[in-house]
């Protein structure tokens, strides 16, 4: 079944998309404050009142971008725990892929626009706060049967958030050191969250 409505234009799902594009691309090339929704009207090839129909403000825009991500995450989440083989062998199947994404330049750029925005900006850091909430959760939610009897609470959620902070690096990574072996990058981090998880 086609997105498109019979009129021939697109969908509100569609313009929504292509206006979260946009957006992404101009915060990219011109960061947080750079972006005017000008640019990204621009970019989306709308006009400003267009974007407005959809979008309150850029922090909006924002939230919808840090959602997106989000859901994303949560099924790749749910398709690794759904593998027959077990958790840790799906985990090490998905880090090539994890590596990939994290250590590219322009989903780099844009994350650490969007934390260096939440760092000033109240709102975006609500926002953001609440979404790595979320993930935190999923991640534990995860890694629960793998925690041992003498792991305190403290320890388990420490151990945890140390995985989360190996791919909080690549993110920088990605922009300071672009050329890493990921290879032999993925190797390591595979042996390290067995470890962390074992």
């Amino acid at each position: 079944m086609s997105d498109e409505p019979q009129s021939g234009r697109p969908s509100p799902e569609i313009r929504r998309q292509q206006i979260l594009d946009a957006a992404c691309e101009r915060v990219r090339q011109s960061g947080f404050h750079g972006a005017s929704m000008a640019d990204i009207a621009k970019a989306a090839g709308l006009s400003v009142g267009q974007i407005y129909r959809y979008f309150e403000n850029k922090e909006a825009i924002i939230a919808a971008i840090v959602a997106q991500d989000l859901a994303e995450m949560r099924d790749k989440f749910a398709e690794m725990e759904s593998q027959p083989m077990g958790l840790l062998d799906a985990i090490g199947d998905h880090l090539p892929e994890g590596v990939d994404k994290c250590m590219d330049t322009g989903r780099a750029a844009l994350a650490l626009e969007v934390v260096a925005e939440a760092a000033r900006n109240p709102k975006v850091a609500s926002i953001v706060r609440a979404a790595d909430e979320q993930e935190r959760a999923f991640a534990r939610k995860m890694m629960e049967r793998y925690r041992k009897p003498d792991w305190s609470e403290a320890e388990f959620r420490a151990r945890c958030e140390v995985v989360g902070l190996l791919f909080d690096g690549l993110l920088v990574r990605g922009v300071s050191h672009p050329d890493l072996d990921r290879a032999a990058l993925t190797d390591v981090l595979r042996s390290t969250v067995r470890h962390l998880l074992s």
